[in-house]
């Protein structure tokens, strides 16, 4: 399948990107090294064009009942300017997709989701669209720039008039940055590090980058790639779609209890229901190497009698800790906190302990 160019492909080539497809996209894996990129964002600032994600526009007096249809969380309780994490779930409670919700008004929000599910997601949300609601996809319109990392801020703050002190965790207002008019400022992220993301139309995004970049330069600024942005979500034990959650995992399973909002009605919210009253079989956990090794997708999580009670779905030599950390389901009786693991690694069961998430603290 011919994979889809995001506007700045040219920028990405010419400053050394490796380009990868992912999810449909020609993305910039990395442009050093992993290492250096992780160590950049969590010490100073980096810059992810992730314009791959999907945004959709939800229009009309009806927007909000169809919002509270088709995701878990409570969306009656944003006003204007604030967002939510939340998910859709099928008619069997596992997750069509992990999302954002944005709030213009009760009658207008923005939704986006993972480029991988921009199709599945947008099919979804046209089948239960029974409320007259008019909807829009902005994907291919619409960029995304994540400034990342303690100076995020400061490097930001130099191109915009907007105060950027003034927007809390997940929060965002419309301003100019970079001299470019009509851009989303939210104060989100996938790194744990703090920052914002900039949603820019597409034919003003070069702009935007470029300003950020000279702002930047005193802050030695660098652009970070897919591979850096893995291993900084993993150290946050952030769930990525496809591999720690996907349709046949539940919120529940999955630990995003507190995104499912039972005083409201949605799609399988009584077999969630059901299932919080009986208890989930499996559950994810996060989990450290005890001995060395690097766990990684797919690889068999076992006890002390090496028989399998779960798998991996995310692991990697972590940056910032230098231990190899993961995440992965488990059977419900081995996930304690404090809980022996043996991680079968080709053949060798080395071990790991259950750990609270983040593995990262501040």
């Amino acid at each position: 399948m011919h994979s889809k160019q995001i506007a700045l492909h040219d920028v990405h080539v010419a400053l050394g990107a490796k380009m990868i497809p992912f999810a449909g996209f020609n993305m910039p894996v990395r442009y050093s090294s992993d290492i250096d990129e992780h160590l950049a964002v969590r010490q100073r600032v980096g810059v992810f064009d992730v314009s791959h994600m999907g945004e959709f526009r939800l229009k009309g007096d009806k927007a909000l009942d169809l919002l509270q249809l088709i995701t878990t969380n409570d969306v009656s309780k944003l006003a204007y300017g604030k967002a939510q994490y939340s998910c859709m779930t099928n008619n069997e409670a596992g997750i069509i997709d992990d999302l954002i919700v944005y709030c213009w008004d009760k009658n207008e929000y923005y939704v986006v989701v993972n480029a991988s599910n921009i199709q599945k997601d947008w099919d979804w949300i046209i089948k239960h669209n029974h409320f007259g609601v008019e909807i829009e996809n902005l994907s291919d319109q619409l960029g995304l720039l994540a400034v990342q990392g303690p100076q995020a801020i400061h490097v930001l703050q130099k191109i915009t008039a907007v105060d950027l002190s003034a927007i809390p965790y997940y929060s965002f207002t419309t301003g100019k940055v970079g001299g470019i008019d009509d851009v989303i400022i939210s104060n989100t992220g996938y790194t744990g590090a703090g920052g914002f993301e900039l949603y820019v139309w597409n034919k003003d995004i070069k702009e935007v980058w470029d300003a950020i970049f000279k702002a930047g330069k005193e802050f030695d600024i660098q652009p970070i790639g897919l591979g850096a942005r893995d291993t900084l979500r993993l150290e946050m034990g952030y769930c990525l779609y496809g591999n720690d959650i996907n349709d046949s995992t539940t919120p529940l399973e999955a630990g995003l209890g507190w995104i499912t909002k039972f005083d409201k009605s949605f799609i399988a919210s009584d077999q969630l229901k059901k299932q919080k009253e009986i208890g989930v079989k499996k559950k994810l956990i996060g989990f450290e190497m005890v001995d060395r090794g690097i766990p990684r997708s797919h690889y068999e999580i076992c006890n002390a009698s090496h028989e399998q009670i779960g798998e991996v779905t995310s692991g990697t030599q972590s940056p910032s800790l230098g231990k190899g950390i993961g995440m992965g389901y488990v059977k419900v009786d081995y996930s304690k906190v404090g809980t022996d693991l043996y991680i079968n690694i080709r053949g060798n069961y080395v071990k790991a302990q259950i750990v609270k998430m983040p593995f990262y603290q501040k």
